[in-house]
């Protein structure tokens, strides 16, 4: 194949790019609007606060926080302080290394992840799961660690088990 030949895509692959594209377009606003109404929150937001609130200690150094949200650390950072001046997050100096920032979830910062996760949940299952079969939410999980892997191989979420 000559190389400056562009690698078209054919009939399937261009149908599949396309929902695939509207899909990522369309579905953080749909997620979001509940989020914004009720808990004035982005989903970025959400999903700091979320991934904070998963964890027993209920703190990470930035650097993962970061790596857990797919955002780069000045994205996170300008986050955390906003969430920090509406008293959801604390950010200090990691316990174990000084030259580490942390980030914690406040008792303020879980007690609204609580309040908002019933319906952040409900919002995701009736946007996407409610429509999908067993074999449909296997291939999801399975396309998207593949797409995944392809764009950052040493993602997070690929350090966590498959389903």
């Amino acid at each position: 194949m000559n190389e400056s030949q562009p690698r078209w895509l054919n009939a399937k692959e261009r149908a599949a790019w396309l929902a695939l594209l509207s899909t990522t377009t369309l579905l953080p606003g749909a997620v979001e609007t509940s989020l914004q109404k009720i808990g004035q929150l982005s989903l970025f937001d959400y999903n700091v606060l979320a991934m904070l609130s998963e964890t027993p200690s209920r703190t990470l150094p930035m650097s993962e926080l970061a790596a857990r949200t797919s955002a780069s650390l000045s994205r996170l950072s300008h986050v955390a302080k906003k969430l920090q001046l509406r008293g959801l997050v604390e950010r200090s100096t990691h316990a174990d290394d000084a030259r580490v920032t942390a980030a914690t979830i406040t008792d303020a910062g879980l007690s609204l992840i609580n309040e908002l996760a019933p319906l952040h949940v409900e919002t995701v299952r009736e946007l996407i799961f409610d429509r999908l079969d067993a074999q449909d939410v296997a291939d999801l999980a399975r396309i998207s660690r593949k797409i995944v892997h392809g764009l950052d191989n040493s993602h997070w979420i690929l350090r966590t088990p498959a389903p």
